[in-house]
């Protein structure tokens, strides 16, 4: 719980401390996230999925389902965030150093044929497009036949700390991608609102966010 500096001998909060702190944030987002999803979940009748960003990875918190076609199996599994909606939101706040440093300077499609983005570079771009829209959207970059979008949930400084995500299959979801990115904004701002985020006046393409 407590670590002692070898150089000073004073005593600091552990990261062990650190960790149950944070793992506890992690449970009040769920429970204020869980009704808003249900909501979402209804008006677009599919899956909304809430994650959080862990090193390159997005991880998929908490599954919510208005009806059968629930996909399973994503609570718990980690997918690469270069190549989801989900992670270019979760990833809004990096500046492009801590881009290489989260996700190195290899190809970042992992040799996947649909994927928009093999470097860094081109993820920053989709990054700043999720920016200008207020939403990102992927269409078949991360697995054949599966689109979706993702807008970003934030705390009461700004920071982006999650991403509620609607994902399903083109034949399904893709002709109303663009509004199913609207309502999963309007969705994520009121979590972010139960998380004590105020968002500032804003004018131009960015005022989304």
């Amino acid at each position: 719980m407590v670590e002692r500096d070898p150089d000073t001998l004073e005593y600091r909060l552990g990261w062990r401390l650190f960790s149950l702190v944070a793992r506890t944030a992690e449970n009040r987002l769920v429970r204020v996230a869980r009704p808003v999803m249900r909501r979402l979940a209804a008006e677009v009748e599919e899956t909304c999925h809430l994650c959080v960003l862990r090193d390159g990875e997005v991880l998929t918190v908490l599954s919510v389902s208005a009806h059968s076609y629930r996909a399973h199996g994503w609570e718990g599994r980690g997918v690469p965030a270069a190549r989801t909606s989900a992670g270019r939101v979760l990833l809004l706040d990096a500046a492009p150093d801590e881009l290489y440093v989260r996700l190195g300077m290899g190809d970042l499609s992992d040799g996947f044929d649909g994927s928009l983005v093999h470097s860094v570079q081109e993820l920053w771009q989709r990054i700043q497009e999720a920016r200008t829209l207020g939403y990102a959207l992927v269409r078949e970059e991360f697995e054949s036949g599966l689109v979706g979008v993702s807008a970003p949930v934030r705390d009461f400084r700004g920071r982006v700390v999650a991403a509620l995500n609607v994902g399903a299959p083109e034949e399904r979801l893709g002709q109303s991608l663009e509004e199913t990115g609207r309502l999963t904004v309007q969705a994520a701002r009121r979590v972010s609102a139960t998380l004590g985020w105020e968002p500032r006046a804003r004018s131009g393409p960015d005022r989304l966010l």
